[in-house]
């Protein structure tokens, strides 16, 4: 669910917390204090405007560990879910109690979450409905790999996104103060090409693990089937290419449609989310260049990548 990563080959392939993560997130400008996780791109980084990191930090804290209840450890599905509402149940206490409303009693489980997300709330006043929609993306994944989901097309892809990934986009919109129709739509497209990045970049490590994003009607157009790719071992043919290639290719045009955005937003901000467009489509080159072989090898950006990023950028 998270946004594409990189590694370098010594680090860990597991998304959780290593030491490794670091000292290269923050050579690629990535996490800035107290966010241990390993992302590709800038989260509250130098870019971040100062006053606005605590509130990117809170709801960065906020989503990866929602995204730990849905996804690490040895939980069942229906132990998963119970913390999820739990863990919803506690947001909404927070959302509550920023608004200055009666808050209903209940245990604490996370207050190194919701402690700063609450002042994040109520001092930025971020929209309730964006946070809740992110834990119904983890809701879903949970469900969705608990019955072995196959999603029939882009479009089912698209409405996971818009609440996986797009509120993110929206949240930090808001805290800059843009909120015309056009810039909320192109933020959608980044947010969501983002997340489609990170699901073709993550074919070997999410079947593996049950997660499948493969659309059933890419598969059928292609005469193939889940199966075919379930394998780092299967070879690779003009069939299998061609699937991850289509699947590229819408990525990078939906990131392109929304990429025009990064020259609106003000400020250190816009600089910021510049990096992540390239880093987005960077990665879409990795995948072309290792010949959309991605069920086989998993691509990810590294330092030397950078000065790369850095120049794109500065041309968009």
């Amino acid at each position: 669910m998270t946004q594409p990563t990189p590694e370098s080959p010594a680090t860990p392939s597991h998304p959780g917390v290593h030491a490794s993560a670091q000292s290269q997130a923050t050579a690629l400008g990535g996490l800035g204090g107290g966010v241990e996780h390993y992302e590709n791109f800038p989260v509250a980084s130098w870019l971040c405007p100062p006053k606005f990191r605590p509130t990117v930090v809170a709801i960065y804290r906020f989503a990866r560990t929602a995204d730990d209840i849905a996804d690490e450890g040895s939980a069942s599905a229906a132990e998963r879910l119970a913390d999820l509402a739990a863990y919803r149940n506690e947001l909404a206490r927070c959302i509550d109690k920023a608004a200055g409303g009666a808050v209903v009693p209940g245990a604490e489980r996370w207050p190194a979450v919701f402690d700063p997300l609450g002042l994040a709330i109520a001092r930025h006043a971020l929209p309730g409905e964006l946070l809740h929609d992110l834990l119904s993306a983890f809701e879903q994944d949970v469900r969705y790999t608990a019955h072995q989901h196959r999603y029939a097309g882009t479009d089912e892809l698209l409405g996971y996104c818009r609440l996986s990934a797009n509120p993110v986009g929206r949240l930090l919109l808001h805290l800059y103060g843009v909120h015309d129709a056009r810039s909320l739509q192109q933020s959608d497209q980044i947010c969501s090409a983002l997340q489609l990045i990170n699901f073709w970049q993550d074919i070997s490590r999410d079947l593996p693990n049950g997660r499948c994003y493969l659309p059933a009607d890419t598969l059928q157009r292609h005469g193939l089937q889940v199966a075919d790719f379930e394998s780092a071992q299967l070879e690779a043919t003009h069939d299998r290419q061609a699937v991850v290639a289509e699947l590229c290719g819408y990525a990078r045009a939906l990131m392109q449609l929304g990429a025009p955005l990064a020259r609106r937003v003000p400020g250190r901000a816009g600089w910021e989310l510049r990096l992540v467009v390239q880093g987005g489509l960077r990665i879409l080159e990795l995948i072309e260049e290792l010949d959309h072989r991605s069920w086989q090898t998993r691509v990810t950006l590294q330092r030397a990548d950078m000065p790369r990023l850095v120049w794109r950028a500065l041309w968009m």
